[in-house]
């Protein structure tokens, strides 16, 4: 019983963090979502296995976590070097001479 509470409770985490994916009005929004329905995939995986006394997909937890690392990273380093911040290096296009 407590694995469908918990499952469920995981289904309704992964369905916000859907919504959020979906309509986040930023990229940095849509990261962390992102981050959120795969946790939230993690989870649901080790319920399961847990009930089924399996470590079948177990492997797969694996592979999610270093994908959801790799995405996350990959994604706050293309946030950190975006043009106009301060101490950006790259040309934006305008003259700051008069």
């Amino acid at each position: 019983m407590i694995h469908l509470i918990a499952l469920g409770c995981f289904a309704v985490a992964g369905l916000c963090g859907t919504y959020r994916l979906l309509i986040g009005p930023e990229l940095a929004d849509r990261v962390i979502a992102l981050d959120v329905a795969l946790m939230c995939l993690m989870g649901a995986i080790t319920v399961d296995a847990a009930r089924r006394d399996d470590t079948t997909y177990l492997i797969l937890l694996v592979v999610i976590a270093i994908v959801g690392f790799t995405a996350t990273a990959a994604a706050s380093r293309f946030l950190e070097h975006t043009p106009g911040q301060s101490g950006d290096t790259r040309p934006s296009g305008k003259r700051t001479e008069p």
